[in-house]
């Protein structure tokens, strides 16, 4: 454990010696968070993600597991457009371990290109036009193990990210996440989750027949060919939550977060160095067998057409439904259109694989 924390501190220090070289959004796919449960609650579950799901919140999460569990997710953005999509696998491995499996695909399929869609004659030509895909996914491995400190877990990811613009251009990337998590005997859980933790690393390969096809067909521009490194800064999720029981029926799972980036963004609290975004999620349960949920995130200060700059936020919904291992979720994100992020209806799966051995 004392090498995972001295990992998630030490890499701290090295971000202003990135900060220079890194890109302010890059590999965003990953920031969107997995699990509809999750996303109606504003993404505020670090400290108390407890299922397959913990794989993306908190790896230090798969230590609640009690058996094997598989989670599936599609949500589609900026009409039907674009389509993410998550898949994960979890198991505990024994008493003090615990071992994931996860991948994340965001895609727009189907974009057309018309690099050649005027011939050597100067005649435009349909049949000249291609269809082609614009692809990101994340591969990750989870390892998670308790700590001799009682209720105190830390995790792992090591990722692989794969982006794929058609023909055109493909990169790599490494990169990996840790994470701590503390379950006291008075009911309240903390979570501490580091992405990008030494800096994620994505080497892109560049079609240069096909830039130059592109550069081509857009006249009086000298294009240039872009970078082929791209550096992802660490980010640091802080969150607590705990459990109020009202009867043996009713419970309330109360959730806050603050999400830090290294860098100047639109939040409201932002500096040169580092901004932060607070988040707050609740979820109603009765029985454990229906949710409903809900939350308020990423507030941030947008400058209106007016020219007044403006304070928004981005309020979420949900419901779900669990029965006998089976747990069906919903999520309405943005509801409104209150902020600049992106709207969609969100569903997903959690299947205890448990239940086809009874």
């Amino acid at each position: 454990m004392k090498k995972i924390v001295f990992l998630i501190l030490s890499s701290l220090f090295f971000i202003p010696a990135f900060a220079q070289k890194a890109r302010k959004y890059s590999n965003e796919f990953l920031n969107i968070g997995v699990d509809a449960a999750s996303m109606a609650m504003a993404n505020s579950v670090v400290a108390s993600a407890d299922n397959v799901n913990a794989v993306y919140w908190n790896p230090a999460g798969l230590m609640q597991l009690q058996s094997k569990q598989i989670a599936l997710m599609h949500a589609s953005y900026f009409a039907n457009i674009a389509q993410y999509d998550y898949g994960a696998f979890a198991m505990p491995i024994d008493e003090k371990s615990a071992v994931g499996f996860s991948i994340i695909r965001f895609g727009v399929d189907d974009i057309m290109d018309t690099t050649e869609l005027i011939d050597q004659n100067g005649n435009i030509d349909y049949n000249r036009i291609n269809m082609f895909s614009a692809a990101d996914y994340a591969f990750a491995i989870s390892y998670a193990r308790n700590t001799p400190i009682e209720g105190l877990s830390y995790g792992a990811n090591a990722k692989v990210v794969r982006r794929i613009i058609g023909k055109f251009a493909n990169s790599w990337g490494f990169g990996f996440d840790a994470g701590l998590q503390y379950h006291s005997k008075s009911g309240w859980q903390l979570g501490v989750m580091a992405r990008d933790i030494t800096t994620t690393y994505n080497m892109w390969s560049i079609n240069k027949k096909e830039f130059e096809k592109i550069s081509n067909a857009i006249p009086d521009q000298n294009q240039e060919l872009p970078e082929t490194t791209e550096i992802t800064l660490p980010k640091l999720q802080l969150a607590g939550a705990r459990k109020f029981y009202f009867n043996k029926d009713f419970s309330v799972l109360t959730a806050l977060g603050v999400n830090v980036e290294f860098a100047e963004t639109k939040a409201i609290i932002s500096t040169k160095g580092f901004s932060l975004y607070p988040t707050f999620g609740v979820e109603f349960a009765y029985t454990d067998l229906v949710y409903v949920r809900g939350g308020i995130g990423n507030f941030q200060k947008n400058m209106q057409l007016d020219g007044v700059e403006k304070v928004e936020f981005q309020p979420n919904i949900g419901i779900g439904f669990h029965y006998k291992g089976i747990q069906i979720d919903y999520a309405l994100t943005d509801i409104g259109d209150q902020s600049a992020a992106i709207y969609s209806n969100i569903f997903s799966l959690k299947l205890d694989l448990d239940i086809f051995s009874k």
